[in-house]
């Protein structure tokens, strides 16, 4: 833990800093470890959340649903009704902690598609390509490799290069020891389903089943994240270095200069007692993520000067597009009986296995606590009788995308943003490239319920805790670019507010088309023999929801159905900041300093302007790595 010296507000205040970094999460610690390298910059780092290094509840990987939903660990948001969602308000897990999201996640690490970068520059951003993008993927990353038995086991020694990943970086990956015989099972069922790919993810083309690395140390195997990896304590003891925890950001202090600019002088604080400072520095960087960092704009006078007035907020800058272009991976779930005598995480209904699970753990640091054993598969677009016929995804294409004509307008007839007009091409570019990956599947080995919206919205651990007396497995399916588009605004000037979060999911009709043909091509895995043999044979096995039965899901109806049912997050807010230029929606440029200011920044996961393919943790990682590389620029520019 910190030091009450290290956290002194009184002392802390009294100095001016070269760079204040608002959110000490993912992006914010990467920039505190690397901006502070240089011993001449004095580097401050406010974060909402509590220092908690060393705690074993997020120390221990395999802990993770016990912290979604806690209030100790998460901010535990919620969404508005979801209007294509049967009206459901659906969790929006944070990490309340020092570390942010990447203390609360699964662990996963992930690589994005060359094309999802290539896309980024075509919307108006020099520099951010899949080559510019690479050496930071391995920067960041120490790579561990499997023990001989784990790496038999998944078939590593065929997808893994060791020579592709980091081996210095902060962030340790691994794969623990932590699988058994439905990660088999799932590899397998995808490569006798046709998907055979056999390259490393890393790469970012592989289609078909994977298992990703986690962010665990393997020595211990304990969760590796930002607070730990980036900010241990040789990273805290740096003199030009100092972190005030438990600290609100009201909004940023600006003026104007003679040019018409706006420059950042500092940051308006509330501390745990409540009392209004500020605090002074040449530069602030704003890495409070996709819902706090908008927020943090609009509650400073940058956004809508409609929504800003509405607010009592005096407007700055007028620029709509802060808090708009919301994006993340959503996903719905089926969830099937398994065998007798297979075993699944819904054994944790036992505390005696719980028990067990947490001494083996704490005697070993082995079990299925050591990691998540998170399985993943990537495809085109499928439905039941596998990747879809190209003549048909092309008539669903010309059914449902906007229209090609100069209007372009959605469905509601509402005139579409030019932002937005180009990311729809990019992203039907992608959809109809058999060589892209439109679906994901993930396995996870328990139950998932999901209540209906008359029972009222469903939490965290309502979700994720093995509420029937079955054992399952659930296979889920989302998608990778998503066409829906939502937004994150202020809900006021008080920054303890939650934020008012509208992802809109589903409101493009595409996605729910796409998605439900995804859902039929559940049927073909689980009949693939080595699936098919871990689960309950025919009318006996139990799925869930119950009103599915074994093929119902040939039926599209049914399966939109199941989509709109049992719609869930993954967790992967972005884009609420977007990089792209002024006029066509954006709010920050391609050096990541927010439009109409001089020295305003913001790094982390709101800045991408079309989410990546896959759990997004390396992307923010690598994303806030390469803005410390362009910070360090302008700063050395400026002289």
């Amino acid at each position: 833990m910190g030091s009450v010296e290290h956290n002194s507000v009184e002392d802390t205040t009294s100095q001016h800093y070269d760079a204040i970094i608002v959110g000490g999460g993912t992006a914010g610690l990467v920039a505190a470890a690397r901006l502070s390298e240089d011993p001449t910059k004095k580097i401050l780092v406010i974060d909402a959340g509590v220092d908690r290094r060393g705690d074993p509840m997020i120390d221990t990987p395999g802990l993770i649903t016990q912290l979604w939903g806690n209030p100790t660990y998460d901010w535990d948001y919620y969404t508005e009704p979801q209007e294509h969602a049967d009206g459901r308000r659906i969790p929006q897990p944070r990490g309340r902690v020092l570390g942010g999201s990447s203390a609360i996640n699964v662990t996963a690490m992930v690589y994005p598609t060359p094309a999802n970068f290539e896309s980024w520059t075509k919307l108006g951003n020099k520099g951010w390509s899949h080559a510019d993008l690479v050496p930071y993927y391995r920067k960041l990353e120490s790579f561990h490799p499997a023990s001989e038995e784990t790496s038999q086991l998944l078939s590593l020694s065929s997808t893994i290069n060791p020579k592709a990943h980091g081996k210095t970086g902060p962030l340790s990956t691994t794969f623990p020891d932590a699988y058994g015989p439905f990660q088999q099972a799932w590899l397998n069922a995808f490569d006798s389903a046709g998907f055979t790919d056999k390259s490393d993810p890393i790469h970012g083309r592989h289609q078909g089943a994977f298992i990703p690395p986690n962010s665990v140390n393997p020595n211990g195997y304990q969760r590796s994240y930002a607070a730990s990896a980036y900010y241990p304590a040789q990273v805290e003891s740096r003199p030009n270095l100092r972190l005030l925890s438990e600290t609100f950001v009201n909004r940023v202090l600006l003026t104007r200069s003679e040019d018409g600019l706006l420059e950042a002088t500092g940051v308006e604080i509330t501390t745990p007692d409540s009392n209004p400072l500020q605090i002074h520095a040449k530069d602030v960087i704003l890495a409070a993520g996709a819902f706090q960092s908008p927020v943090v704009l609009e509650n400073s006078g940058i956004g809508s000067k409609e929504l800003l007035e509405r607010h009592g907020i005096e407007c700055l800058v007028d620029n709509p597009g802060v808090g708009e272009n919301l994006q993340d991976h959503f996903f719905t779930t089926v969830s099937f009986e398994v065998a007798d005598g297979q075993f699944t995480a819904d054994a944790v209904r036992n505390p005696a296995v719980v028990a067990a699970l947490l001494q083996q753990y704490a005697e070993s640091s082995s079990g299925p606590l050591s990691g998540v054993p998170f399985s993943l598969a990537f495809t085109p677009p499928v439905d039941f009788n596998g990747v879809m016929n190209q003549d048909a995804l092309q008539a669903l294409v010309s059914s449902y995308s906007p229209s090609k004509s100069k209007s372009r307008t959605t469905r509601k007839g509402t005139k579409t943003h030019p932002g937005l007009t180009a990311q729809y091409d990019e992203l039907l570019a992608l959809l109809i490239n058999p060589n892209e990956s439109t679906c994901f599947y993930g396995l996870m080995s328990s139950q998932m319920n999901v209540k209906p919206p008359s029972e009222g919205h469903t939490s965290m651990p309502e979700a994720y805790a093995p509420q029937r007396p079955e054992n399952f497995i659930s296979i889920m399916v989302g998608l990778n670019h998503p066409f829906s588009r939502g937004s994150v605004h202020t809900a006021g000037k008080d920054p303890r507010l939650a934020p008012v979060i509208d992802p809109k999911y589903l409101s493009h009709p595409l996605d729910l088309e796409i998605m439900a043909r995804g859902t039929q091509f559940m049927e073909r895995i689980v009949q693939q023999p080595a699936l098919e043999k871990m689960l309950k044979p025919g009318k006996e096995g139990v799925r869930l929801p119950e009103y599915l039965a074994k093929d119902s899901l040939q039926d599209l109806e049914v399966a939109k159905r199941v989509v709109k049912d049992r719609l869930w997050t993954t967790y992967h807010p972005s884009c609420t900041c977007a990089m792209m230029p002024r006029e066509t929606g954006g709010v920050v440029g391609d050096r990541l300093v927010v439009h109409g200011t001089r020295n305003l920044r913001v790094i982390d996961a709101s800045v991408f302007p079309m989410i990546p393919m896959g759990n997004i943790q390396a992307t923010v990682y690598a994303v806030a790595e390469k803005a410390c590389d362009i910070v360090k620029e302008d700063w050395a520019a400026r002289g």
